[in-house]
């Protein structure tokens, strides 16, 4: 009867598999806790939600973090367990807002953008809108004819070509809710910006959409 060849497994040959394991436990825990500070402070920076929750549970910085893609879904899924009839609440309002701010800026085209539009809004979110005019600072005229306060702001963001581009932000306040603006060229109208959660272009709502978000709540 012929032999038959004993295969031995060592540790270093199931280390692999463990590791990813692992690996994926920690991404897990990391996006649930970025998760749970962006509900609860305001806190809208994936990365800074990241990296504080892995000095909360004392991860190192180092290690493999999540996607924003993942610390999106867990902030959906902490926002359904706990955040219950106040969290519509909150969202609600901020699309009330939006609406009313849409409505008065419709000759610039707005288009609602964001955790308002996404539904993961909380009560420290912003209303984020994207205007549109050449040149794009005939909105900061029609907010001065409209006697609106605003202030100003800058950001840079990652535009649809690869490159980076620093866009003019509006803020100003309705209702105690922030609203901002962000000023662009009626040719940014064509396609969104990527989505600082997955990488693609920008989901953006026009009034109409709006309406009927509001009608569905």
């Amino acid at each position: 009867m012929p032999l038959r060849k004993r295969i031995h497994t060592t540790v270093s040959d199931k280390f692999p598999a463990y590791s990813a394991k692992k690996s994926s436990q920690t991404r897990r825990l990391i996006a649930a806790e970025a998760a749970r500070i962006m509900c609860t402070q305001s806190q809208f920076n994936y990365r800074v939600a990241k990296q504080k929750a892995a000095e909360r549970l004392g991860i190192d910085l180092r290690t493999t973090m999540p996607s924003n893609a993942e610390v999106e879904s867990a902030l959906r899924a902490y926002q359904g367990f706990y955040g219950g009839q106040q969290h519509i609440r909150h969202l609600q309002k901020r699309r009330e807002v939006a609406l009313t701010v849409m409505r008065s800026l419709e000759l610039f085209c707005p288009r609602l953008v964001g955790p308002v539009l996404e539904g993961t809004a909380n009560e420290y979110a912003r209303v984020a809108l994207h205007v549109f005019n050449d040149p794009p600072d005939a909105v900061v005229m029609h907010m001065l004819d409209k006697g609106l306060v605003y202030r100003t702001e800058q950001r840079k963001i990652r535009w649809h070509d690869g490159t980076h581009r620093q866009v003019q932000l509006l803020i100003t306040n309705v209702d105690e809710i922030e609203v901002e603006l962000t000023l662009f060229n009626c040719l940014d109208l064509r396609q969104a910006p990527p989505s600082p959660v997955d990488g693609r272009p920008q989901k953006r709502a026009p009034l109409s959409e709006v309406e009927r978000l509001l009608a569905d709540i």
